[in-house]
C-alpha cells in the first residue's frame, strides 16, 4: 500500500494546517481537513464581533491552499482590502463566507458551495457549526477569553476549554473513524492544534482511533508559552487534559528532540526559500518514512 491508497484526516488550524492540506491535495476526496473555528483575530475577529458566528478566516486559508494560487478563484478569496475605512484589513473570502452564513441554515453547506465554485474536491469541514470561544485557565484560576489572549499568556495554562461547549459534524466524526492516517499540525500549539481537540465528539473519535496518528512539530519555535515545553511535556499536557493522548508517532526536524511517550521520526522539514514553513516534498517523504517504519503501507 502507498499513501495514495490511504484516507487521511488532518486536524488542526492557521496556515500550518493549510500548508498540509496542499501538500496531500492529490488524495482529493481521500483527503478530509477539520478545522479550529476559534479565532478573533484580524478580519474574522472583527466579522465574529458584529454578529455571532464561527471563525471563517482558517476555513477559507485551508480552502484556497487546495485550488491554484494564480487562479482567479483563490486570488478572489485571498483579496484583502487596504485603508483604514471599514472594509480595510478585511478578506473578501471571509466577508463572502461570512455573507453566505448569514443566507444558508448551516455552515457546512456555505463551505460546500465555496468548493463548488473552487472546484475543491477535498472535504474540508469546521470543527462544530456552533459559534464557540477557547478559553485559558492559569494554575492559580485566572482565566483568559479569547485565541488573542490565549497567545499572549506569559505562561502555561493549566488547561483549556470551549465556552459554549460545542458538538462536532458526523462527517468529521466518520472521517476520523475511516482514517488510516490522522495528521495533527503543524501549527500553533494553544491556538490552532488544540481547539479541534476540546470537541469532545473528536477527543473520543481519536481515542477509538484505527488509524495512526501523526503529530507534526513546527520547524521554529512559536510565539507563546507553548515553545518553553519539551515534546513529552507537550504530550503529557494534552493527556492531562483529554483523558487520553491521540498520538502514536511525531516528526521532527530537531534530532535533540526526544520522548518517552511516542515513537520520534527525524527528518529535515524545512523549505529553502521560506525557513519556518514545512517543505512540501520533504513532508511527503517524511510522512511515508514514518508510515513504513509504523507498518501503515
Amino acid at each position: 500500500m502507498s499513501l495514495n491508497k490511504l484516507n487521511v484526516v488532518a486536524i488542526g488550524g492557521g496556515h500550518g494546517l493549510g500548508r498540509v492540506l496542499s501538500t496531500f491535495s492529490f488524495l482529493g476526496n481521500q483527503l478530509t481537513g477539520i478545522v479550529a473555528t476559534t479565532d478573533n483575530g484580524g478580519s474574522t475577529g472583527r466579522l465574529r464581533k458584529r454578529s455571532s458566528s464561527i471563525a471563517w478566516g482558517d476555513l477559507r486559508n485551508c480552502l484556497t491552499q487546495l485550488v491554484d494560487k494564480d487562479s482567479i478563484g483563490s486570488q478572489l478569496f485571498d483579496f484583502r482590502f487596504s485603508g483604514e475605512d471599514e472594509l480595510g484589513g478585511h478578506n473578501l473570502g471571509n466577508l463572502i463566507l461570512y455573507g453566505l452564513g448569514q443566507i444558508q441554515s448551516r455552515p457546512v453547506d456555505s463551505i460546500k458551495l465555496v468548493r463548488r465554485i473552487l472546484r475543491v474536491k477535498t472535504p474540508v469541514l469546521p470543527m462544530s457549526e456552533t459559534p464557540t470561544d477557547l478559553i485559558a485557565f492559569y494554575p492559580e484560576g485566572r482565566c483568559r477569553v479569547g485565541e488573542l489572549s490565549v497567545d499572549e499568556m506569559p505562561v502555561m495554562p493549566k488547561n483549556l476549554m470551549l465556552a459554549p461547549l460545542v458538538k462536532s459534524l458526523p462527517a468529521c466524526i466518520e472521517a476520523i473513524q475511516n482514517a488510516d492516517l490522522i495528521i495533527l499540525g503543524p501549527g500553533s500549539f494553544l491556538t490552532s492544534i488544540i481547539p479541534p481537540l476540546l470537541v469532545r465528539d473528536i477527543s473520543n473519535a481519536l481515542r477509538d482511533r484505527k488509524g495512526h496518528c501523526i503529530f507534526i512539530e513546527n520547524i521554529v519555535a512559536e510565539k507563546s508559552p507553548a515553545a518553553q515545553l519539551t515534546l513529552d511535556e507537550k504530550l503529557q499536557w494534552i493527556e492531562d487534559n483529554l483523558g487520553c493522548l491521540p498520538i502514536d508517532s511525531v516528526i521532527c526536524q530537531d534530532t535533540k528532540v526526544t520522548s518517552n511517550k511516542v515513537s520520534v521520526c527525524y527528518r529535515d522539514l524545512e523549505n529553502d526559500k521560506i525557513k519556518h514553513y514545512h517543505d512540501k516534498e520533504k513532508l511527503i517523504k517524511a510522512i511515508e518514512a514514518c508510515a513504513l517504519k509504523n507498518k501503515i503501507i
